[in-house]
């Protein structure tokens, strides 16, 4: 285990950072785009002019970082591969563990609704390596199963052998990770969608028609929206480059997807104010965290084979990317409870937390029934 108090939290951003981005805000250069088109060929140009006006003359990253960086903060695993955490402790101490896995172009603040609807339970929510807030690693970002093991150790660290997972996006491929390799760690699943990649890679031979139905609506959606995952699989560090180096790349990047992939009927501030709009961007850009955080996509490890054990609650947002069918599913989990909700969608805990954390708390029930088992 490592952990010291100091390195737990993470660190106050240098001012000279927030100066820069300032500057670079200042000096935003509109580029040129056909008139007309609104969202319809991506970002707004009047709508990212706008934020980014904001962003440079009034958003106040200070009052963000002070009220993040005073929660109860753990750092953990490995020397190779260190995991900083929320280590939100219950006041039992035999109470349920749960760990709440983020995806991308998110981070721990996926989660930030729904932790103070759980405080009857153990919450841990990590960093993913390679993304805001975390502890740097060797290699500067790690694969879906790596980071598994990485929260694996951590969990060790703090305490919990037995636990229940909660995850959407990436966070869905590190909770599979999770559960093949530690199948007698991970008590239950909770998990939004069925990762994309199952139906990108060999799907199976013998589909219902439904399922036949979704894995045509996955192809046309990936043909029509898909050039985001493409890119970052095939030329991450060319993407890197112009992120990591333009705030108004990196806004217009991030900004796009939180917009198209919520369900805000085409507003994206009825689901973030401009703050927690940038907020979520902001983190990528005082980490430097944008190219790391591409490696699950360039590095995706094969799923594991056949169909995980572990007792699986799947709660199912209708404005989420591609959702499988419950047949689909099936095949490779153990599912017990499915719920389509009518309204929410790629970021459920944001969107809708006390939904979220009903699913939650159906896993949370499952593993309680499990391990009053004889």
């Amino acid at each position: 285990m490592i952990s010291t108090e100091q390195a737990a939290t993470p660190p106050v951003v240098e001012q000279t950072v927030l100066d820069d981005l300032r500057r670079r805000l200042a000096g935003y250069r509109r580029v040129d785009v056909p008139d007309g088109f609104g969202w319809a060929r991506g970002v707004d140009g009047d709508y990212l002019a706008d934020l980014l006006s904001y962003w440079a003359s009034s958003y106040d990253w200070r009052e963000h970082e002070a009220r993040l960086r005073a929660l109860p903060w753990a750092l953990v695993g490995r020397p190779e591969a260190p995991v900083r955490a929320i280590h939100l402790r219950a006041a039992r101490t035999d109470a349920v563990a749960v760990v709440l896995l983020h995806g991308w172009p998110d981070s721990v603040l996926r989660f930030e609704r729904v932790w103070p609807l759980l405080t009857d339970l153990h919450v841990v929510v990590p960093a993913l390596p390679g993304f805001p807030f975390a502890a740097p690693v060797a290699g500067r970002g790690m694969s879906s199963r790596d980071m598994a093991e990485a929260v694996a150790n951590a969990m060790t660290d703090l305490g919990h052998e037995r636990y229940v997972v909660s995850a959407g996006d990436v966070g869905c491929d590190v909770a599979e990770a999770l559960a093949a390799a530690h199948p007698d760690r991970v008590a239950a699943l909770h998990l939004t969608d069925v990762s994309q990649y199952r139906f990108l890679v060999d799907p199976p031979e013998d589909l219902s028609d439904a399922e036949r139905a979704y894995l045509q609506h996955g192809h046309q959606w990936q043909a029509a929206e898909g050039g985001y995952m493409h890119e970052q699989a095939t030329r991450p560090h060319t993407l890197a480059v112009a992120l990591g180096d333009s705030p108004a790349g990196l806004a217009a990047w991030i900004l796009e997807k939180l917009r198209a992939w919520t369900d805000c009927g085409g507003d994206v501030e009825t689901v973030f104010t401009r703050d927690e709009l940038l907020t979520w961007i902001t983190a990528y850009w005082v980490s430097g965290a944008i190219g790391t955080s591409f490696t699950p996509y360039a590095e995706n490890a094969a799923k594991p084979a056949g169909r995980l054990d572990v007792p699986t609650v799947f709660t199912i947002f209708p404005k989420d990317l591609v959702n499988a069918p419950r047949a689909f599913a099936a095949r490779f989990f153990d599912v017990r409870s499915w719920t389509e909700e009518p309204a929410g969608g790629h970021f459920p805990a944001w969107e809708r937390p006390l939904e979220y954390v009903a699913g939650v708390r159906t896993a949370v029930d499952l593993a309680q029934q499990a391990s009053a088992s004889p």
